[in-house]
């Protein structure tokens, strides 16, 4: 799967296949709550018969026995990344797994779970959420509780992600969000960072949104994001 994302993040089917049409290769992409919510499935089936790699971001998180069903279920979508919340609890990361290989008929999804929100900053964490100590502290215990329920890495910031390697093995994966260009308004995120410091903390994927869906030229922006964070 290629490491460098894009979030698809268009309110319909019509939009997203118009995006995708300017690519003629195969490219990894993040279909999340908004577009699965209105299309459906079926809007994952078809990108991949086009021959995009998907990462199904819908952050499962519920009792054990409902995210388990759920993971099964969307195990037969045939996906390459899935995620779920880490404050599910392990009983439910785990039930999620089971279900997960219950419902796949091939080689699993690449399972990973939410950590700390990049829309979070440490007053929203501490105060508004009510969880003491540092977004680091948080997000490393979610990832080790993560490991331990069976998972392949996680998704957090940039500004985690060595340290999640360095106490859990370079093996552990971390994917991360938040990623813009210099020059580009932070939006609705509050940790954010280039693909160069993305590289340099050794993310081992990124997730890049409007700076290639909203670009003029959304394949320049996508080659140019990819060479500067995965070229060495």
């Amino acid at each position: 799967m290629k490491r460098t994302i894009v979030a698809l993040d268009f309110q319909d089917k019509e939009k997203t296949l118009a995006f995708l049409d300017k690519f003629d290769e195969g490219i990894a992409v993040k279909i999340g709550m908004e577009l699965f919510y209105k299309e459906g499935p079926e809007i994952v089936r078809e990108i991949k018969r086009r021959g995009h790699y998907v990462f199904l971001d819908l952050k499962v998180c519920d009792i054990p026995n409902t995210a388990k069903g759920a993971f099964r279920s969307l195990a037969s979508l045939d996906v390459d990344m899935i995620n779920l919340h880490c404050y599910g609890g392990k009983k439910m990361m785990e039930a999620a797994m089971e279900g997960l290989k219950e419902g796949s008929k091939g080689e699993l999804p690449l399972a990973i779970g939410v950590t700390i929100l990049t829309s979070f900053d440490q007053d929203v964490l501490n105060t508004e959420i009510g969880i003491p100590g540092s977004i680091q502290d948080s997000a490393i215990r979610l990832a080790t509780l993560a490991k331990e329920s069976g998972l392949k890495g996680v998704v957090c910031s940039v500004f985690e992600a060595k340290k999640i390697h360095e106490v859990l093995g370079k093996d552990f994966v971390t994917v991360c969000p938040g990623i813009r260009m210099k020059s580009q308004d932070v939006q609705d995120q509050k940790r954010v960072a280039t693909p160069e410091v993305a590289k340099e903390e050794g993310c081992d994927f990124i997730v890049v949104g409007r700076a290639i869906t909203a670009s003029e030229d959304p394949v320049k922006a996508y080659h140019d994001i990819e060479e500067a964070f995965e070229n060495d």
